[in-house]
């Protein structure tokens, strides 16, 4: 099955591959398909941030904007996407809402962690209503 509405979320830290979710993505896309590469920011709870001067978060964000801008580039004719918010939830509420019909997600190994909190990627596949494809 090929796909018309591509959406590949992406981290910003070591040991996640966005080149393979690239690869991955073009081998499933139809002809003139719509890419989408979207990087959820994390909501950090004011009860943590109090103290922490406001310019540090406006300077991560646009740096976190500027390496999706770059990161999407890799990707010929991709949109680049930030929004804010719980990753598993955002991920699948913007596919949703923009009729995405296949997710390409990278994953990291399963660890211990993951058995009581569950990781972003095994949260889209459960409650995403279209195609999703997991990269390990």
């Amino acid at each position: 099955m090929m796909y018309k509405n591509i959406l590949i979320p992406v981290l910003f830290d070591e040991g996640h591959d966005t080149q393979a979710s690239f690869v991955i993505a073009k081998t499933l896309a139809d002809k003139g398909a719509k890419f989408t590469v979207v990087h959820v920011l994390e909501i950090v709870p004011t009860y943590m941030t109090a103290g922490i001067p406001q310019d540090i978060f406006k300077n991560n964000r646009s740096t976190r904007g500027d390496a999706l801008e770059d990161v999407a580039k890799g990707l010929q004719g991709a949109e680049p996407v930030m929004i804010q918010g719980n990753p598993g939830r955002e991920i699948v509420d913007y596919a949703t809402k923009n009729d995405v019909d296949c997710i390409i997600i990278a994953s990291h190994k399963l660890g211990l962690s993951d058995i009581f909190l569950g990781s972003t990627a095994s949260k889209v596949v459960r409650h995403a209503k279209c195609s999703v494809h997991v990269i390990r």
